[in-house]
């Protein structure tokens, strides 16, 4: 599952993971993680070599039980300080490294392929379709007006109704940054599926999604 920031990917992929008993990955979390380590260590997060060389020095774990994601950095747990505005200012740059993304990809590669032995995973982030699994058995892009994007945002984090242009801002800047990286930039897969989400409730979006599963793989077991 792909799409731009504020799309609703995280809370509808927990949900799905949890409606079809599968695990869980947040793609985007790893890089925030790794975001976060970069600047606690007064790492300039628009130096590449730098950036890099603190991603090859941490240990970075992501846990996928929808019920309780987790992630750490060197055994500290970090999913709270990764949501922090510093860390959502600079990540763009960071995940715009191509020593990071070939690390962090190899990664969610090892985890997916752990979890494909059991239950299956919902994966999702930026590059999923694209680059990640681009055989993946049903690939998902989220999107929504950006305006829906900013208010949910905006509710999210708990900010100020007042704030909603500031976030539509930095939701315009993070879209540009995204798509526009030549490593792995934010696009749509050939096969992915649209779904808009601006006028659906998480229900409506999630059924939608389930649906979309549950077709595919009753096609494969014909």
């Amino acid at each position: 599952m792909d799409g731009p920031a504020g799309a609703g990917k995280s809370s509808t992929a927990r949900a799905v993971a949890t409606a079809l008993g599968l695990r869980y990955l947040d793609t985007g979390a790893m890089y925030r993680a790794l975001t976060w380590a970069v600047l606690e260590r007064g790492v300039d997060p628009t130096d590449p070599a730098a950036v890099t060389a603190v991603a090859d020095a941490i240990v970075l774990r992501s846990g996928t039980d929808p019920a309780a994601p987790t992630i750490t950095v060197d055994g500290v747990d970090v999913s709270d300080p990764v949501r922090g505005a510093e860390v959502t200012v600079a990540v763009s740059a960071v995940s715009a490294v191509p020593g990071v993304r070939r690390r962090l990809v190899a990664q969610q590669r090892e985890l997916v392929e752990a979890a494909s032995g059991h239950e299956g995973i919902v994966v999702e982030g930026r590059d999923v379709g694209s680059v990640v699994l681009p055989h993946a058995q049903v690939k998902i892009f989220l999107t929504a007006d950006v305006g829906a994007r900013a208010q949910r945002r905006t509710a999210q984090d708990g900010a100020r109704a007042a704030a909603s242009d500031v976030v539509r801002a930095d939701l315009d800047r993070r879209d540009r940054l995204d798509s526009s990286r030549q490593a792995s930039p934010l696009v749509r897969a050939d096969d992915a599926v649209d779904v808009d989400t601006t006028d659906l409730t998480l229900q409506q979006v999630v059924d939608r999604v389930v649906g979309l599963v549950r077709a595919v793989a009753m096609d494969g077991s014909r």
